[in-house]
């Protein structure tokens, strides 16, 4: 199998803020903002976290620049609870839709049924004052982990019969102008790592903020984009690392992997394949590292 590391939420350029770790503890993974907006786009009122609706979060967090009416790309869609008013069609499951380059991608590096995309997004704390979300002051920006989805099936755009009832909601299905590139990824019913038993689902999000879902280095915290990562994953001479990362972004130190992300890229791919020898033996430990993850979330 392959891990995807896949950046979502909010960003420097949409959205422009951080999602927020939520006084609770929560996460809460901003959508970007539909670029596309239609009659029938899902809006940022019509979401929620929990018990934290998202038109709020989103209004106070951009001061106003960007409003609770306002569309949102809903986009991976991960929890079956986070619509208001909507009665998810019976088949519906976790998704997500990657187009363009990064889905090229993720075609030309073989992703398929079985491996499993890890989201990730920028994350900062706020603290209710007044009545009105903020930025914790001084909060660091960090980049964390939020969800998980295993494919089940890729379902190209293009080819629209094959496209589930219940998946026709997603904003890929309905854009006027499809991509030249687009698919849908579908998720498994439920998780199966291979030599891995453990109980969970096909896909989901980390509800809580946990130190292990912290990919930023904090010891000592630069950028957001300097992770601290297991010891195993340092691309040592015969290993492939994480694509768009030269061996210029890796350093060994203190028994841990440094690495300095690329500043572009949304999917950065992790190779553990089973069927390719060389590759599973280059990082045996990423299976069961990605499961403790998943597997302490539930």
């Amino acid at each position: 199998m392959k891990i995807i590391f896949s950046r979502k939420g909010f960003d420097a350029s949409a959205g422009k803020v951080a999602s927020p770790i939520l006084p609770s503890g929560e996460l809460c993974s901003l959508p970007i903002p539909e670029s596309s907006a239609h009659d029938y786009a899902t809006r940022y009122v019509d979401l929620s976290c929990g018990e934290y609706e998202l038109g709020k979060l989103v209004c106070d967090l951009t001061h106003r620049r960007i409003q609770a009416e306002d569309a949102a790309h809903l986009d991976p869609d991960l929890r079956r609870d986070c619509l208001h008013n909507s009665t998810r069609l019976p088949g519906w499951r976790p998704l997500f839709g990657q187009a363009g380059a990064a889905e090229r991608h993720l075609q030309n590096m073989g992703v398929q049924p079985g491996d499993v995309f890890l989201f990730y997004g920028w994350f900062r704390r706020v603290e209710v004052w007044k009545g009105v979300y903020r930025y914790v002051l001084d909060a660091p920006d960090l980049h964390v982990l939020f969800g998980w989805l295993q494919i089940e099936r890729r379902v190209p755009l293009a080819q629209r019969e094959d496209i589930p009832d219940w998946a026709q909601y997603h904003p890929h299905c309905r854009r006027v102008q499809p991509a030249a590139i687009d698919s849908l990824y579908i998720s498994a019913d439920q998780l199966n790592l291979p030599g891995i038993s453990m109980q969970a689902p096909g896909a989901g999000i980390f509800l809580n903020y946990h130190d292990s879902l912290c990919l930023t280095n904090m010891d000592p915290y630069q950028s957001r984009r300097l992770w601290r990562l297991p010891a195993w994953m340092y691309p040592v001479p015969g290993k492939t690392p994480l694509t768009y990362h030269a061996s210029s972004a890796w350093q060994s130190e203190n028994g841990f992997t440094l690495l300095r992300t690329a500043g572009r890229g949304q999917e950065f791919v992790l190779d553990c394949e089973q069927e390719f020898v060389l590759d599973c033996e280059q990082y045996p430990k990423a299976v069961e590292w990605a499961g403790s993850i998943i597997e302490g979330s539930q």
